[in-house]
Formats: structure tokens, C-alpha cells, sequence
């Protein structure tokens, strides 16, 4: 997982793969098929540990405005956590693939899109709440919270600290 989050899916080589690994490459086609599914198994992984954050976030909160906070503080501290590579996984981890990876590259943009609708969602949830306003257009706001989740993971890739993101992130919540 941390070797595709950190080079991305065709920047990693089966080479690369085995000697991460420790294993031959029967052992490593006899476990995981090939490196598309290793990749795939990868991106269940992320999703479940330093992904699962994000997303869970946007239950938190007394109100819309709370849980996209909540969200977007959650991918600054996963993005940006000591151990990690930076960055997020789901959202760079494929974005220029070969031709032949085109399913690789389809399957994170499914998973992103499946992120923008929980955005959406959440927001249509604070119009019925009476905490988003019923004029509010929505889409156009789940967009923008989905490029400034974007953008977090490639400011944190690109090196910007922690307290950078923190205010991206005061700043796509301002008020004013």
C-alpha cells in the first residue's frame, strides 16, 4: 500500500512489487493475481486505515458546516501524518496511467466520484436539517469541497506543513 500511495500505480515496477515484498514473482501471481489486483487490494487497505478517516468524518458534526470541518481536518491529518508518504492515495495514486491501465485509473476515479456524492449528500442533509440554506447550490458546493480535498492531498504531497493545510482548510470553512 505505501509503495502505490507513494509512487502511484505505474511509476511501481512487478520488481519493485517483489522486493517490497520479499517474495518471488510465482509467489506474488499465486497471491494476488497481478499487480492491477495487488493494487486494488492496496486501495481496500488504504480505505479501510489512513482513507477511512476522511470519509467517516462527514457523520461527524452537529451541522454540514461541522462534518465537511470535521472531513477536511481528518485528510489534512491523514495527508500529512509522520509515517505516510503524503498525499492521498485515492486521489493521486493513478491520475496519468498508461492506456493499458485504464481500469486502474477508472476504479480510483469511481471511488472519488463515490467521495463527491458522500459531500453531496451531506450537504442535501443540512438543507433538510435547516443548517445549509434551501437556495444553497449544493453540487456547486460539493465540488468545491471535493477540490479542496483534492488540492490538500497535492499541497501535501508537494511538501506544504501541516499548519498550510490547517488553513487551507479555515479558509474554504470562512464565513465571510
Amino acid at each position: 500500500m505505501r509503495l502505490f500511495w507513494s509512487r502511484g500505480y505505474d511509476a511501481i515496477s512487478m520488481a519493485d512489487l517483489r522486493a517490497e515484498l520479499g517474495i518471488t514473482q510465482a509467489s506474488l501471481y499465486a497471491a494476488f493475481g497481478s499487480k492491477e489486483q495487488l493494487f486494488r487490494d492496496a486501495v481496500d487497505l488504504y480505505r479501510q486505515t489512513a482513507g477511512f478517516s476522511t470519509t467517516d468524518a462527514l457523520t461527524k458534526g452537529v451541522n454540514a458546516r461541522e462534518a465537511l470541518h470535521a472531513m477536511l481536518q481528518a485528510a489534512v491529518d491523514a495527508f500529512s501524518a509522520p509515517d505516510a508518504p503524503g498525499g492521498c492515495l485515492l486521489i493521486l495514486g493513478a491520475t496519468n496511467c498508461a492506456v493499458e491501465n485504464k481500469a486502474v485509473q477508472d476504479h480510483l476515479l469511481f471511488i472519488r466520484r463515490q467521495i463527491s456524492q458522500a459531500i453531496l449528500n451531506r450537504l442535501k442533509q443540512g438543507q433538510q436539517d435547516g443548517d445549509v440554506p434551501k437556495t444553497a447550490p449544493v453540487a456547486a458546493l460539493a465540488a468545491y469541497y471535493t477540490t479542496v480535498l483534492h488540492g490538500l492531498a497535492l499541497q501535501s504531497r508537494d511538501g506544504a506543513s501541516r499548519k498550510t493545510l490547517r488553513q487551507i482548510v479555515e479558509l474554504a470553512l470562512a464565513k465571510d
